[in-house]
């Protein structure tokens, strides 16, 4: 069997806070959460698990590629929650979003501070 990505762990300020956050996002179901973790899988299997770390959250950049139906609600509920949104990873292009590599894509903050890229279309 080749291998295949299974979960990560994503550093949280409150675990339960950012499982939910992507849950509504991506449109995503939860997943059993068992000690420290809030769990949200993915549609491909991967686990999400969200955990409290006794240390200061550094910011990390997750990307996840959407079709454009879910790009378009999730885009939506990013507006009407009038949350903050870039073009671009260094956060100049406001409220924007980018048609770069042949799709769409757009940034936000989750609730630990991480840098969410959503794309419609893969780099490669």
């Amino acid at each position: 069997m080749p291998a295949t990505f299974n979960h990560t762990i994503i550093a949280a300020k409150d675990r339960r806070e950012s499982a939910e956050f992507f849950r509504d996002l991506l449109e995503l179901s939860e997943a059993p959460s068992w000690g420290p973790f809030a769990n949200v899988r993915l549609g491909d299997g991967v686990l999400l698990q969200f955990a409290e770390p006794p240390v200061e959250i550094q910011m990390q950049h997750y990307a996840f590629l959407l079709d454009d139906e879910l790009f378009d609600r999730a885009y939506r509920r990013l507006r009407d929650g009038g949350t903050e949104h870039w073009a671009d990873p260094q956060m100049r292009r406001a409220g924007e979003v980018n048609d770069e590599h042949g799709g769409r894509g757009v940034y936000v903050k989750d609730p630990a501070g991480h840098l969410i890229e959503l794309i419609t279309r893969p780099y490669l």
